[in-house]
């Protein structure tokens, strides 16, 4: 009964900031133009990267057990940011479209060279909290290349690519819509399928082995899964912090579970309701100026991620 009320509440937030994020904006009485080519596409994709950063923060989180795992923290974003941010330059510079696929393309490679590097490091750095930091650092390093490769372009298009560095959700159409749906959604298929050995891993890799679970093939999967789910967000929206470790935080506590059965759609919906909030947020708190969705969640994100550490703490207290 509580799984079926707690589904219930995050469907009907979805819809409800759904329909806010339709209706509300700068434009008070929008047409319906305004609405289908602007809001439409705008609100779906922010309920669909949402969901897939959330699952993908899920996945690191069961991957590296540790509550505080996610895309931004471990410089997964970052690194496919850097990625990104070279292909539209290098393209721009010569005149050239970035596609879909060109975009998702280099966000994937830039996501994985940034995981390949900090699962490198796991090899001497054994102590999970400073591979953390290790990932931070690595975060670090990537936005520091990226902004001053940014910084010293000469094109006016390429220096625009500020702006989208620092995360949005405005100027993505439906042709974007359509691609970015099909990524998530087979992501989405594929670590349905894998909700048993994500169970059993919860438990222990003694325990999955011992339930037939292959470790080392099991890993690779969550890193690809977690690697494409972050790389879409980042090639369209840019990085968005936070929603990967926060969302997947609340939605246990909302369930009192971590069953992936349960927490693979919970995560996907409660991310949505997230970024649709936030991007609320950023489009009319001080319209027509927007916010970048990036300071938002983290000024929503970070307050939860501190909470849970607390409550950590007092818990081994």
């Amino acid at each position: 009964m509580r799984y079926a009320l707690a589904f219930l509440l995050l469907v009907g937030l979805l819809a409800l900031l759904a329909v806010l994020n339709l209706r509300v904006g700068s434009v008070r009485q929008a047409d319906g133009a305004i609405v289908w080519r602007l809001r439409a596409p705008r609100m779906l994709a922010a309920a669909i990267l949402g969901g897939g950063l959330s699952l993908s923060g899920f996945l690191l989180q069961t991957f590296f057990a540790n509550p505080i795992a996610g895309p931004f923290v471990l410089g997964i974003s970052s690194g496919a940011k850097l990625a990104v941010s070279l292909t539209m330059i290098f393209l721009l510079s010569r005149g050239l479209v970035s596609t879909s696929a060109a975009l998702i393309g280099a966000a994937f490679l830039g996501a994985m060279l940034s995981m390949g590097f900090i699962l490198l490091l796991s090899r001497w750095v054994r102590r999970m909290s400073l591979l953390v930091v290790c990932g931070v650092m690595i975060g670090y390093i990537c936005s520091a290349i990226t902004d001053f490769v940014v910084a010293f372009a000469e094109d006016s298009n390429i220096v625009n690519l500020h702006n989208w560095s620092m995360g949005s959700f405005s100027g993505i159409y439906w042709d974007s819509v359509g691609v970015i749906a099909l990524v998530t959604g087979a992501a989405l298929v594929l670590i349905f399928l894998l909700s048993k050995p994500i169970g059993a891993y919860q438990l222990g890799e003694v325990y999955a082995r011992s339930m037939g679970v292959n470790i080392r093939r099991f890993r690779v999967e969550l890193i690809l899964l977690s690697s494409l789910l972050s790389a879409c967000v980042t090639a369209f929206a840019g990085p968005v912090s936070f929603v990967g470790i926060a969302v997947p935080h609340l939605m246990k506590r909302l369930f009192g579970t971590a069953k992936p059965i349960l927490m693979i759609p919970a995560c996907f919906l409660g991310g949505g309701a997230f970024c649709l909030f936030c991007d609320l947020i950023a489009r009319t708190a001080f319209a027509p100026r927007e916010m970048s969705i990036s300071s938002v969640t983290a000024l929503l994100g970070a307050p939860v991620v501190i909470a849970m550490l607390a409550g950590r703490r007092r818990e081994h207290d």
